[in-house]
């Protein structure tokens, strides 16, 4: 047999029995395996390695320290095991890979602290700076792949939602010439209005979507708004697609969103003073029931214009 191996708890020593203190000898057991007892969890391994270097474990089995052992041979530490087995692996090859999780990093290193083992004990506390140094994101957008992920994203979300679609390869037409400059202008300001009400919104973008730039805005799982920024121009030969930068409607709608930031339905008058008045023409019987937080305003920036915005020369 090579290495430790933890035999579980089953094999532990019988409740009651008191251990008896002893001294070892290193030069009498050489390298036979012992049989170790710590914290529950049981190892097998020589007086080489727990000699190897000099700690606390070197005293106790060099005979200058007492140790305990219980009716069938067992040498009691008490201490958890559950990090004894990557002390062991160091004392045999001076390295061990660490634990992934801060955590985990610091019970192993209280353990090494424990027995004396200062190498060990540099090597978690670099890698806890290493960790430290290391940032977290100050947030993350995510990506839609599918309509499936999309509306889990949206339903599951606790916070209102403002979605960015732009896939400038849906167009058939060719673009005018400011087109590819307000379509950077809009996801600059995505990024922009992302960073800035991250712990408040959850902003997500879309680029499998069907039109080439909208912008959509959620609350409590309902899409309350949404601003398309492409147009058509009807150039003098052809059609042509314009898209268009409205920066200040964006940041409206942006707001408006924060009224659902809380799990409560927002009132009618919020919900009222937000929205576009319905014209009366357009109220029936039929409508007098009509709740204002089932309306979705769609804003369609100068839809279809004939101004020609090309300049001189293109």
């Amino acid at each position: 047999m090579s290495g430790d191996t933890c035999l579980g708890s089953a094999l532990c020593p019988a409740t009651g029995h008191k251990p008896k203190a002893g001294g070892l000898k290193g030069s009498s057991l050489g390298n036979k395996y012992v049989r170790l007892n710590v914290g529950g969890s049981l190892y097998y391994t020589t007086v080489q390695v727990l000699t190897r270097h000099d700690t606390m474990l070197k005293a106790m089995f060099s005979g200058r320290m007492e140790v305990l052992t219980d009716k069938e041979g067992w040498i009691l530490i008490d201490r958890c095991g559950k990090h004894f087995g990557t002390i062991l692996n160091y004392l045999r090859d001076d390295t061990i890979a660490l634990p992934k999780h801060r955590q985990e990093i610091k019970a192993l290193m209280a353990e090494a602290k424990y027995y004396l083992i200062q190498g060990l004990v540099d090597m978690c506390q670099a890698a806890l700076q290493d960790k430290k140094d290391l940032y977290e994101p100050v947030c993350s957008i995510p990506i839609i792949t599918s309509p499936k992920e999309e509306e889990r994203l949206i339903e599951s979300s606790m916070k209102p939602v403002v979605k960015l679609l732009y896939n400038r390869s849906n167009n058939k037409y060719s673009y005018t010439s400011n087109s590819d400059d307000n379509l950077l202008k809009n996801i600059e300001l995505f990024d922009k209005l992302s960073l800035r009400f991250n712990g408040r919104v959850l902003f997500i973008k879309d680029v499998i979507g069907d039109e080439i730039c909208c912008w959509s805005f959620y609350g409590q799982g309902r899409k309350l708004a949404e601003v398309c920024c492409t147009s058509i121009v009807y150039a003098t030969e052809k059609k042509q697609t314009k898209v268009e930068f409205p920066e200040a409607r964006i940041y409206e709608e942006t707001l408006n969103v924060l009224l659902y930031e809380t799990p409560r339905v927002p009132d009618n008058s919020l919900l009222e003073a937000t929205s576009r008045s319905r014209s009366q023409a357009s109220h029936s019987e039929d409508d007098e029931g009509f709740e204002l937080r089932d309306r979705v305003r769609r804003i369609h920036v100068k839809r279809y214009s004939t101004y020609d915005d090309r300049q001189l020369g293109h």
